[in-house]
């Protein structure tokens, strides 16, 4: 796994916004995988999902590291496109 100093503003233990993805919860959607941001919480589907939730969370905030939210075994950094 890549370092990158995106990690250092992330917090893994950031409350969860929500227990699926945001998005998908308000307009009906299903999510493949869902992604938990460790700036704010905030969680997202996927890449693999129609909304793309997590992705658009990045572009929209500027928030670079994610984590798997159902296992929490990686994180991944939407800048530099690696697992951190």
């Amino acid at each position: 796994m890549a370092k990158c100093e995106h990690v250092k503003q992330s917090d893994p233990n950031v409350p969860a916004s929500h227990d699926g993805c945001a998005e998908c919860l308000q307009t009906g959607e299903r999510w493949v995988h869902l992604r938990k941001c460790l700036i704010c919480g905030h969680v997202g589907c996927c890449d693999s999902s129609p909304g793309q939730h997590a992705n658009k969370h990045f572009q929209e905030t500027g928030h670079a590291v994610m984590q798997a939210f159902q296992s929490g075994e990686w994180k991944w950094c939407y800048v530099h496109e690696v697992y951190v």
